[in-house]
């Protein structure tokens, strides 16, 4: 509902046949016009973009002294698609990804879980006895470990598929990384 000056502008444009619509975004179009229309003048130096670690997108200290394998997952909803990714790291550092694109709509944490279930089933494809797997959500972790019950209907499945599959390793550790 509009207020203020905005009602008496909405008022005065009914006249017109003019119907007045806020907007909540701003479109990217009206952008590049403010950017074309204010050039920067001549003394304008560039942001130094330099990072001698441009490569490193965060840093985990895990301890090296464990024969075990590492295993990161991470899964991704949007307008566009849903995709997953794994990758299996050995213990002298060679590491192993993959990546897919699934072909349903799910919520974030089915994607969650189906990148989880990859990557292990990467680990017990290669033969892997001792793994530590690491993941940016926390609900599909704290379940794994059987901190925290799992009460969606849809999630159950998933969460057995899991724990079917942690008993083909000797030892399995499930880590949250934020």
């Amino acid at each position: 509902m509009p207020t203020g000056r905005l009602a008496k502008w909405q008022i005065l444009f009914t006249e017109f046949d003019i119907v007045y619509v806020t907007r909540t975004t701003m479109k990217a179009q009206s952008l590049a016009d403010h950017l074309a229309e204010n050039l920067v003048d001549g003394e304008y130096q560039p942001l130094s973009t330099y990072f001698p670690d441009d490569e490193v997108n965060s840093v985990e200290v895990i301890p090296e002294d464990t024969g075990a394998w590492k295993m990161f997952f991470d899964g991704a909803v949007n307008a566009k698609g849903v995709g997953i990714g794994a990758i299996l790291i050995f213990p002298t550092s060679q590491n192993y990804s993959a990546i897919a694109r699934l072909r349903f709509f799910c919520t974030n944490n089915i994607v969650e879980y189906e990148a989880c279930i990859m990557g292990i089933n990467m680990a017990v494809d290669m033969d892997v006895e001792e793994l530590l797997i690491m993941g940016d959500s926390d609900s599909i972790i704290r379940q794994a470990q059987g901190e925290w019950e799992t009460r969606d209907i849809k999630l159950i499945p998933y969460r057995q598929h899991v724990e079917d599959l942690r008993k083909r390793f000797n030892s399995v550790e499930f880590k949250y990384i934020p």
